[in-house]
């Protein structure tokens, strides 16, 4: 997870280098949503962005749900232990954002949590309309009434379908729109030219944009030399 914030792998072991990098982090990001308090991190955000509830409500129905034989295991207390030293940027990391998190949502106030419980209950009874009352009234329509944290809006068989959209099709969509080679440059660095970075000294990268930079840098301190 902090790699791909950009935190060096070579790096995992100095945690005042890991603590400076992700108060850094802290000052970039307003907010990092956690996906284990989702609606606290949507309803937050769509108060600091200004938002509309309609712009926040995700389906309950989960897309990404995998079976693995070891979902059931439950680690050890030793393998706990050896984890948290293994990623113990990874935690550092998690935890500083969920404290952020709760702090922002303690700031908001008690009308914070009349929200949320608005907002989950919303949340579900337009996930039963969009898989279950479409079916039988194709061209039914409901209308969410205007509250304290929303004006009034449509949900229809178009809404539906946006919140019904598989994350791998939005990401098709968007990177269609980006141009070929752009996409290329801030392509993803795979795990074996990484690998081959250490083998070679050099550091390691997250994207292709930046290795390419640091060849080039390599090559212009050659020719000088």
């Amino acid at each position: 997870m902090a790699f791909d914030l950009g935190y060096p792998t070579e790096g995992a072991d100095d945690m005042e280098a890991a603590e400076r990098y992700i108060k850094e982090l802290e000052h970039d990001f307003t907010l990092v949503l956690l996906l284990e308090h989702l609606d606290e991190s949507l309803v937050l955000l769509r108060r600091l962005m200004c938002w509309e509830t309609r712009d926040v409500v995700c389906d309950t129905v989960p897309k990404n749900a995998r079976n693995y034989s070891y979902k059931s295991y439950i680690p050890t207390a030793e393998e706990m232990t050896n984890l948290r030293k293994w990623k113990a940027v990874d935690y550092l990391l998690y935890d500083t954002f969920n404290r952020s998190l709760w702090r922002k949502i303690e700031a908001q106030g008690p009308d914070f949590k009349k929200e949320l419980d608005y907002y989950r209950e919303l949340k579900k009874n337009i996930s039963w309309y969009c898989h279950e009352d479409l079916k039988q009234r194709s061209n039914h329509s409901i209308v969410v009434k205007a509250s304290n944290w929303s004006p009034q809006f449509v949900v229809d068989k178009e809404y539906c379908r946006g919140i019904k959209t598989r994350e791998w099709i939005l990401m098709r969509d968007i990177r269609q729109k980006a141009s070929w080679k752009e996409e290329r440059r801030w392509g993803i660095v795979l795990p074996i030219e990484n690998v081959r970075s250490i083998i070679k000294g050099w550091p390691t990268f997250k994207y292709k944009i930046e290795l390419t930079n640091y060849e080039k840098g390599l090559q212009k301190e050659t020719k000088t030399n």
